[in-house]
């Protein structure tokens, strides 16, 4: 087993009277993508956001080597895309300008366009651009893609792909749209309020179930969101 990227130990996070993550044990050895699923609701978000928390101990060298997409994806819309970009690249020492420029065309991004302008799918290229421009070690995406048109998402998955290309680095991917995860994952975890139910590489899921989604409704009890109603 090679060095994890990731590991959390009978994990519990509550909100109030609400339990979001109930005694949640995990670790992501490098160099694979690993798909988190589960309904809305069921603490994926939680999980990731714990993922993100700045580390207590040198925060700036940790975040430097993770790359990170949210459904939200928060960017300030009085910048422009140039601006975005070379706003962002002063925090990431191995940014890497010749890859950036290649991710702007390639999602056809206009330069000179304000973020405010963009177009849902836009800002969740613009989004994955900075998140993917420095090669982090880890790349983190929360539901980046629930809502997207088609397109938009093959974007976001094919660049999921071309993440892990390289030696070493690691994905995690949160979606309740199973379709995509079934595309991309090597190992899935299931989670079901707050609560860890399944996790295994997705070759032995699929020898014991012809498909992501039977194996959700297995052990989560219900259908996954098809990816039709996203």
């Amino acid at each position: 087993m090679s060095e994890s990227v990731i590991g959390v130990s009978e994990l519990t996070r509550r909100f109030g009277a609400t339990t979001a993550l109930n005694s949640v044990s995990l670790s992501l050895p490098r160099g694979a993508v690993y798909g988190l699923v589960g309904a809305n609701g069921a603490g994926k978000t939680t999980l990731m956001r714990v993922f993100g928390v700045d580390p207590v101990a040198d925060p700036v060298a940790v975040l430097s080597r993770i790359g990170y997409l949210s459904e939200e994806n928060d960017l300030p819309g009085w910048m422009r895309v140039d601006e975005l970009i070379r706003y962002t690249r002063a925090f990431y020492p191995k940014w890497d300008d010749a890859y950036a420029e290649e991710l702007r065309r390639a999602f056809a991004l206009d330069p000179a366009a304000k973020i405010k302008d963009l177009s849902r799918g836009q800002r969740a290229r613009a989004g994955l651009l900075i998140a993917l421009a420095h090669r982090p070690e880890l790349l983190v995406l929360d539901e980046p893609s629930s809502g997207l048109d088609p397109i938009v998402r093959r974007d976001i998955l094919g660049a999921v792909i071309r993440t892990i290309a390289d030696e070493g680095r690691t994905v995690l991917f949160s979606s309740h749209l199973l379709d995509e995860v079934e595309e991309v994952a090597d190992h899935v975890t299931m989670i079901d309020h707050g609560r860890i139910v399944l996790s295994a590489p997705l070759d032995a899921i699929k020898e014991s179930h012809r498909s992501l989604n039977e194996a959700f409704i297995a052990h989560v009890g219900s259908a996954a969101t098809p990816a039709a109603e996203a």
